[in-house]
């Protein structure tokens, strides 16, 4: 691919040993410095190719803000910054992600100048408009999970581009691209590579998925209990998917009162307690997360082997950056469903959205992990 030694050197520390499906069709077109619309699962590896991408193209000699990476949240520009800095340890890159504390504490932090900057739109934009942030070098933009943003991040984004010089370059990522960022690359991309890969195409063949039909929402306790005592020899660590904050609480609690050790997290805490808790969960130290949909997208955590859709999603294509957790870079990876008689219609509408079909779950699940 062309890559410099000391990225390469970065990929490999980072476990890389061959690039995934959309390192290998992503990556030199970015590098090359052309408009990329890049599609693809979760957790196979956007964030390296695009990080890989910037890093190629910074000039180190330069110590001013040349890339712009626009994120919908405060967690996944955390995340950004992360792999960014370990990919780029050895060419010595200076990443700073904002929205981590208040706006004035990221004017001063912005003036010891980095080469790429991270953040969610709204930051970004207050950023650059109070000067805080020049943009007189910036020569490369990336929207990363664009499906995720919502109609005020458009604006933004758009307020954005606006600032920024004209000749620059601009790279779309997600796992699906809504009419509102195709909208994006009409307005503002110059004759973009196309990398979107069909729906049917999306769901790795390494993700072995199942359902558990549970008829009624008040056995879903017991069946979940019944699974962990099965799977925990077999597990690293397991992601619980419910839909609501209330649910979240209630399944918490019942499952410190029988005695398991279970993380917890949503959007509705503050960002030092949610902060603390992926660094639990991570670590190691916590081996069972539940969460909403606040973690679906974008947060890595390299050791999950298992995601249980307590709750199944309440649109389609949340199921896809539900399961992408269980699957990291060919390791094997399982989801599996709890399906109640009213989840009967959603499950049919997973399986025609992605064109797969969902088995029941065998009695040996465990040897399938």
């Amino acid at each position: 691919m062309g890559l410099h030694e000391n990225i390469l050197r970065g990929l490999y520390a980072l476990g890389f040993e061959k690039p995934s499906e959309i390192q290998k069709r992503g990556i030199v077109p970015f590098c090359k410095g052309l408009d990329v619309i890049e599609q693809a699962q979760s957790s196979i590896g956007k964030t390296a190719t695009f990080c890989a991408g910037v890093l190629q193209q910074l000039d180190y000699g330069v110590l001013q803000c040349q890339a712009l990476v626009l994120a919908p949240t405060c967690e996944l520009a955390q995340q950004i910054e992360m792999v960014m800095q370990a990919l780029g340890d050895y060419v010595s890159v200076r990443v700073h992600a904002c929205g981590q504390a208040s706006i004035r504490k990221d004017q001063h932090v912005l003036s010891r100048r980095f080469h790429v900057v991270v953040g969610t739109p709204s930051r970004v934009f207050h950023l650059l408009q109070r000067r805080s942030l020049y943009s007189d070098y910036i020569k490369m933009l990336v929207l990363d999970e664009v499906d995720k943003m919502h109609s005020r991040d458009y604006r933004e984004v758009y307020d954005t581009l606006r600032l920024l010089p004209q000749k620059i370059q601009v790279g779309v990522f997600s796992a699906t691209i809504p009419p509102e960022a195709l909208e994006i690359t009409r307005k503002f991309m110059n004759k973009p590579v196309r990398i979107l890969v069909k729906q049917d195409e999306l769901i790795l063949e390494s993700i072995k998925q199942f359902y558990v039909n549970v008829h009624r929402e008040e056995w879903k306790l017991e069946t979940l209990c019944d699974l962990y005592e099965t799977l925990a020899m077999a597990t690293s660590q397991t992601v619980i998917f419910v839909n609501t904050k209330h649910k979240l609480d209630w399944l918490t609690e019942k499952m410190c009162s029988l005695g398991y050790t279970v993380s917890a997290t949503d959007g509705g805490m503050d960002e030092n307690t949610r902060d603390n808790i992926m660094q639990e969960f991570r670590s190691g130290s916590s081996r069972v997360l539940i969460t909403t949909d606040l973690l679906a997208r974008g947060i890595d955590v390299q050791q999950v082997s298992l995601v249980i859709n307590y709750d199944l999603p309440t649109q389609p294509e949340d199921y896809l950056h539900r399961i992408g957790h269980s699957e990291r870079f060919g390791r094997k990876g399982v989801a599996i469903n709890f399906v109640t008689k009213d989840d009967e219609r959603m499950l049919f509408d997973i399986h025609k959205f992605y064109n797969v079909v969902v088995e029941e779950l065998p009695s040996n699940v465990a040897d399938l992990l």
